[in-house]
C-alpha cells in the first residue's frame, strides 16, 4: 500500500492560506521574486501557520491537569544542531507542491531557494543533533514540551581551509535575519552575575548581584510530520542595559558601550576557547544564563497554569521533567534551589524534594576530562549564592554517604562536589557530581556506553544508587534522515513494503525478506548512484575535484577528535596509496575517502589531522599513477545541509573510535538508514546495530573494550606494533619523511612522537586489523549484487534507532509520572 495523495478541505484550505501569504510578504520585496525573497517569503507563509499550531499546542497543554501521565518535558542543551527549517516544514505542511508551482511561475526552481538558506549555527556535532532529533520527535508524538537553548550569532565557528590549515571565521547565519524565529518580547527574565549574599533581619540569605543581564526569547517551532502538534525551541538572546551616558559624553564610547558589549558576548559564540581565563568565565556565565532563564520561564508557567489551584509550587516536580542533556546545564539544581528558597520561600526539604523529582540526567562521555569542573574561585566570583547552595547539598550529601559507609573516607572525598584539589589543583566543582546527587534518574546513551559509565567514571555514585542508572540508546529522526535526505530511496521502500515505516521504522524489518531479490537490489544500486552522482558535483563545484561515482565513497564525518580517529583512517589511506604505487596494475576496488569535520579551534592536535588530510590528498589526488583508483576528499564546514548531501551517497561508514571511547554516535544510525554498510569497532551503539541487522552484514574489527583495558593495565607499547609490521612502519616513516609534507620533517614531529610512545587511542594495535578489514570490505564491493543485499539488510534492521523509540523510552522510564512513585 502506498502514500495517498488525496487531499482534505483543511488541506486545500492551508494550501490556500500559504499561496494567499506567500504572494503577500513576496510583494513587499524590493527587488522581485529573487531566490532569497523567495525564500523570505515562503518561510513567513509557513511561519504563519506554525504560529497556529503553535498556539493550540500550548493550550492543550495548559489543559492537561496535574494528573497527567506525562509530564511537561524541559530539555536543556547548550546546542541544538537544526539545520535548514523550510523543506522540513514544508514537507510537514505538505505544501512542497505548491511552493514549486509558484516558483515555476516565477521562473525560479525549489532548490535553488532551499539552497538560499543557511545552516541554523546553533550547535556542533552528535550533541546538538541529538536534542534536534529530539524536538522533532517532541513534536511527531505530541510530548508536552519545549527545548531551551541560546541564540548564538555566529555559532561554534565557519571553518575555512588556507593551504592545508584550518581557519575560524564567525559563521554569520542570521545576516539576513532569520525569518523562522518569533520574538516573545514579553517574556524576559533578570539573570545575575558577581555582587554578595546577605543575611535579612529574619535570617533570609538574599543574593545582590552586582551585574544583571535580561533574557529575552526567541521561539522556533518545530512541526509534526502527522498531525498538528508542534515542538518549541526556546533560546535566550542576552539583552543589556542602554549605553552608560555619562562615558558617551565624555567620548569614551567603548565604555559606554561596555555593559552592553558583555552582554553581546554570551550570545556570539557556542563554546567559546576556554583556554583563557577570559574564555572560562564566559562559557560558565553561558551556562548559568541558559539555565536560569530556562527555569525562571518553567517556574512562570507553572504558576500560570495553576493559578485557579492557588498557584502552588508544590507539585512543580510531578508535574514537570527537567532534562540535562550532558554536563553543561548541570548548574540547574543549584538554580531551582536557589529561585524555590530565596524567591519563592519554600524551605529546604521541599525544594530539594521538588528538584530531586524535576531533575534527570543524560551523560554523553565517558571521558573523565570532559566532565566539566569549575574553579571554585571562579564560581564564588560569578555566582556566590549557587556556591552556598551546593556547599549545603554537598554537605548534606556528605553526611549520608559517611553514615552509610562509616569509615570509607575515600568514598566521601571521590564522590564529593567539590573537588580539594587532590590532583595538586585549585579546588574545584564538580559539575557531574552535581547533576547526579540531583537526578532521581540518570542514563548513559548506548547498552555498553551505560555499562561502563557505572563501572568507570560513575562507579561509586552507582554503589550509592544503582537503581539510578539505566540505558536509553539514541536515535535519529528517520523524516529528516531518510525521507527528506533521500527521497528517491523513500520512494523506492514505499514501493515495496508499504509507506507504514514513515509512521513506525520498525517497519523497515518488512524489507529483510525482500533483499535478495535481484530486482530490488538494481532498484537500490540505482538510486545509490545518482545519489553519488549529486555528491560528486558538490565535491567538484567546492573543491574542483573530479571523482569516480562508481568508486566505493568511504565516509568518515564528524567533529576532528584524537579518539575518533580520523588519523587511523589517514594511515589506511597512506598505506592504499604506497600499495598503489607499488603495484598499479593489480586489481583494485576504486576508492574514494570523504572526511568532514571540524576541530575544536584550541585542539591542535585535532587541527593537525586535518592538515594531514590536506597534505595526503594533495599528494594522493595529483599522482598520475593512482588516478581513479583512490581519491582523498575533505570537505570543509561540515554542517547539517552537507550531512544531508553526504550520508544519502555513503557505501561505507567509518565508525572506528577506540572500542569504550564512544558514547553511542548517531551518525552510524543516519548511515545504516541510507543503506550505507558500516566498518567499525566494537563500541557505541554499532554494537546495537550489529545485533539487529546480524554482526555478519557489518564489518567488526578491532580491540574489544575490555582488551583496550587490559593491554593498558599491562603496558602499552604503541612501539612494538610498528617494529612487528612492515606496512605500518612504512606509513610512520613517510610521514616523518616529509613526504606529504614537501620534505618539511618537523610538521607532524609531534604527531608522529604521540602515536610512536603514547597512542592513547591505540591506533597503532588497531592498524594490522583494520587493513585486513578493509580487504574484505573490497572483497564484497566487488560483487555488485552481494553489496547491494547487504547494505538492504542494514536498512532493515534500523527499525530500532528511530528518535521516536527513544523518546518513548524516556516518557517510559524517566519522564512519566509514575517514575516517581
Amino acid at each position: 500500500m502506498t502514500k495517498s495523495n488525496a487531499l482534505t478541505p483543511e488541506d486545500q484550505a492551508l494550501r490556500a492560506g500559504f499561496e494567499a501569504a506567500y504572494e503577500r510578504e513576496l510583494a513587499q520585496s524590493s527587488h522581485g521574486p529573487t531566490p532569497q525573497a523567495a525564500l523570505h517569503a515562503a518561510a513567513l507563509a509557513c511561519r504563519e501557520t506554525l504560529a497556529r499550531r503553535w498556539a493550540a499546542t500550548q493550550a492543550d497543554d495548559a489543559r492537561r491537569g496535574e494528573r497527567a501521565p506525562v509530564r511537561r518535558v524541559h530539555y536543556l542543551s547548550m546546542e541544538f544542531l537544526m539545520g535548514r527549517a523550510l523543506s522540513n516544514a514544508l514537507a510537514a505542511l505538505r505544501l512542497t507542491e505548491p511552493l514549486q508551482a509558484k516558483l515555476a511561475e516565477q521562473g525560479l526552481s525549489l532548490g535553488e531557494v532551499l539552497e538560499r538558506e543557511p545552516d541554523a549555527a546553533l550547535g556542533n556535532g552528535g550533541l546538538g543533533r541529538l536534542a534536534a532529533c529530539f524536538l522533532d520527535s517532541f513534536a511527531e508524538l505530541g510530548l508536552p514540551s519545549f527545548g531551551y537553548g541560546l541564540r548564538y550569532r555566529y555559532g561554534m565557528f565557519a571553518q575555512a581551509i588556507q593551504q592545508g590549515r584550518q581557519l575560524e571565521l564567525p559563521d554569520d547565519w542570521m545576516r539576513d535575519a532569520p525569518a523562522w524565529e518569533l520574538p516573545r518580547h514579553d517574556l524576559r527574565y533578570a539573570v545575575g552575575f558577581g555582587g554578595r549574599v546577605e543575611v535579612d533581619a529574619s535570617g533570609v540569605r538574599r543574593w545582590l548581584p552586582a551585574e544583571s543581564i535580561e533574557a529575552q526569547a526567541f521561539d522556533f517551532i518545530v512541526p509534526a510530520h502527522r498531525g498538528e502538534r508542534v515542538s518549541t525551541l526556546r533560546q535566550w538572546q542576552a539583552m543589556a542595559a542602554p549605553i552608560a551616558f555619562k562615558p558617551f559624553c565624555d567620548g569614551d564610547y567603548a565604555g559606554a558601550a561596555r555593559e552592553q558589549t558583555l552582554a553581546d558576548a554570551l550570545n556570539w559564540v557556542l563554546y567559546p576557547d576556554d583556554s583563557t581565563e577570559q574564555g572560562r568565565e564566559l562559557r560558565l556565565k553561558q551556562e548559568a544564563f541558559l539555565v536560569s532563564a530556562s527555569l525562571q520561564d518553567l517556574i512562570a508557567r507553572h504558576l500560570r497554569e495553576h493559578e485557579t489551584s492557588g498557584g502552588s509550587l508544590h507539585n512543580l516536580g510531578r508535574t514537570n521533567a527537567i532534562h540535562l542533556n550532558d554536563t553543561h546545564p548541570a548548574l540547574a539544581p543549584a538554580e531551582l534551589m536557589r529561585l524555590l528558597l530565596d524567591e519563592h520561600g519554600l524551605g529546604w526539604d521541599e525544594a530539594w524534594k521538588i528538584t530531586r523529582q524535576a531533575v534527570a540526567y543524560t551523560n554523553h562521555t565517558l571521558m573523565p576530562e570532559a566532565l566539566e569542573t569549575w574553579a571554585l574561585r571562579l564560581f564564588e566570583q560569578l555566582l556566590p549564592r549557587h556556591l552556598e547552595i551546593i556547599y549545603e547539598i554537598n554537605h548534606r550529601f556528605l553526611d549520608e554517604v559517611r553514615a552509610r559507609f562509616p569509615g570509607d573516607h575515600g568514598l566521601a572525598a571521590r564522590v564529593s562536589l567539590i573537588d580539594e584539589g587532590s590532583h595538586g589543583g585549585e579546588r574545584r566543582v564538580r559539575m557531574a557530581a552535581l547533576a547526579l546527587v540531583a537526578s532521581h534518574r540518570v542514563n548513559g546513551v548506548a547498552a555498553l556506553h551505560s555499562e561502563l559509565m557505572v563501572q568507570t567514571i560513575f562507579a561509586d555514585y552507582a554503589r550509592l544508587w544503582p537503581e539510578r542508572f539505566h540505558n536509553v540508546t539514541n536515535g535519529v529522526t528517520p523524516r529528516r534522515w531518510l525521507q527528506q535526505a533521500n527521497p528517491q530511496l523513500s520512494a523506492l521502500l514505499d514501493g515495496r513494503i508499504g509507506d507504514g515505516w514513515r509512521r513506525d521504522l520498525a517497519e523497515l524489518a518488512e524489507l529483510a525478506p525482500l533483499a535478495a531479490h535481484p530486482g530490488l537490489v538494481e532498484e537500490f544500486l540505482a538510486v545509490k548512484r545518482a545519489n553519488k552522482q549529486r555528491l560528486a558535483g558538490v565535491i567538484r563545484g567546492e573543491l574542483g575535484l573530479a571523482v569516480n561515482v562508481d568508486s566505493l565513497f568511504d565516509v568518515q564525518i564528524k567533529r576532528i577528535h584524537e579518539y575518533k580517529r580520523q588519523l587511523l583512517n589517514l594511515l589506511h589511506v597512506i598505506h592504499r596509496y604506497q600499495a598503489i604505487r607499488d603495484n598499479p596494475d593489480a586489481p583494485w576496488v576504486p576508492r574514494t575517502v570523504i572526511i568532514g569535520g571540524k576541530a575544536a579551534s584550541a585542539y591542535q592536535m585535532a587541527k593537525s589531522i586535518v592538515r594531514l588530510a590536506h597534505d595526503v590528498a594533495r599528494v594522493v589526488n595529483s599522482d598520475p599513477r593512482v588516478g581513479d583508483r583512490l581519491k582523498l576528499v575533505f570537505l570543509p564546514n561540515y554542517g547539517v545541509s552537507l550531512a544531508e548531501a553526504i550520508i544519502p551517497a555513503a557505501d561505507l561508514s567509518e565508525q572506528i573510535s577506540t572500542a569504550g571511547t564512544e558514547a553511542s554516535g548517531t551518525g552510524n544510525m543516519k548511515f545504516g538508514m541510507n543503506g550505507a554498510l558500516t566498518i567499525g569497532t566494537w563500541d557505541g551503539a554499532n554494537i546495537e546495530m550489529a545485533q539487529a541487522m546480524g554482526v555478519e552484514n557489518m564489518f567488526v574489527f578491532g580491540l574489544r573494550a575490555d582488551a583496550v583495558a587490559k593491554i593498558k593495565q599491562l603496558g602499552y607499547d604503541p612501539r612494538l606494533y610498528v617494529e612487528e609490521n612492515r606496512q605500518l612502519k612504512r606509513v610512520i616513516d613517510a610521514i616523518s619523511a616529509g613526504v606529504f609534507s614537501n620534505g618539511d620533517t618537523e610538521r607532524y614531529r609531534q604527531l608522529v612522537d604521540s602515536l610512536l610512545h603514547r597512542d592513547v587511542y591505540l591506533l597503532m594495535a588497531d592498524f594490522a586489523d583494520y587493513v585486513a578489514t578493509q580487504a574484505r570490505v573490497d572483497a564484497l564491493f566487488a560483487d555488485r549484487a552481494a553489496w547491494g543485499q547487504r547494505a538492504l539488510r542494514n536498512i532493515a534492521g534500523m527499525g530500532p534507532f528511530s528518535s521516536d523509540r527513544t523518546v518513548a523510552d524516556y516518557v517510559e522510564r524517566v519522564w512519566a509520572q509514575k517514575t516517581l512513585n
